[in-house]
């Protein structure tokens, strides 16, 4: 088993003042030679927006894009669909950037701050047709077990987004005192862990709030959660 631990204050930071941003890998102003992806995850910000700000109209292409909001209003516009779309904390959004997009992002409400995760995964086809996606997924669905959010466009499996890479995007809930374990897709596989809050050891090794864990070279793992504990499993090849 291979593992890399990231603690969330070894994370690149940046104040732009109406954004606060946490990069686990370098992104933008941050570089760290050492943290430039995990396998095809390329991205993961943690970001907190003000009211009212967002970001621009902005090109993309070639990378898969999925946005999870935390707490607050997400308002998304595309050159797809000229309408602004919202997205909801227990909602996410996918982009395939493909040949490529402009998008803009903002902050829809005036007075509460929005937070999110965005995750960019590098794709398994180039140049492919731009595509946007959202779904709703439930809490009750994460408790105590894995809820899939994300796979590969290629697999035939009911009930989650899609996007050009043989990629499993996860969530769980779990209460204090439970455990459960992980089993990989395959021995090319590593699965990137984010915990989003509370208390987790994973193959003795203990990750607090908004710290990360990636894993690979290896079947399974357990987790013990410590106290109710919320988790994140980004699951890439290890390209």
């Amino acid at each position: 088993m291979k593992k890399v631990l990231h603690k969330a204050d070894s994370r690149g930071f940046a104040n732009h003042s109406w954004l606060q941003a946490n990069h686990s890998f370098s992104f933008a102003g941050y570089y760290n030679p050492e943290k430039i992806h995990f396998g095809a995850l390329r991205v993961l910000n943690d970001d907190i927006i003000a009211p009212k700000m967002g970001f621009g109209t902005h090109p993309h292409d070639n990378m898969e894009i999925i946005t999870i909001p935390l707490k607050g209003v997400l308002k998304h516009r595309d050159n797809m669909h000229q309408d602004w779309q919202q997205l909801l904390p227990e909602e996410v959004q996918v982009m395939s950037a493909g040949t490529g997009v402009q998008h803009s992002e903002i902050n829809g409400s005036m007075e509460d701050h929005l937070s999110l995760f965005q995750i960019w995964v590098i794709p398994n086809k180039q140049n492919v047709t731009p595509r946007y996606d959202q779904k709703s997924f439930t809490l009750e669905d994460r408790k105590n077990k894995l809820q899939t959010l994300v796979t590969s466009i290629d697999e035939d499996f009911e009930g989650s987004l899609k996007i050009h890479q043989d990629a499993i995007i996860s969530r769980i809930d779990l209460d204090e005192a439970n455990a459960i374990n992980y089993k990989l897709k395959s021995k090319n596989h590593g699965v990137y862990i984010m915990n989003i809050f509370g208390n987790v050891t994973i193959e003795n090794e203990t990750l607090e709030t908004r710290d990360a864990l990636g894993i690979s070279e290896t079947d399974s793992f357990s987790i013990h959660a410590s106290t109710n504990s919320s988790l994140l499993f980004i699951e890439v090849p290890m390209i």
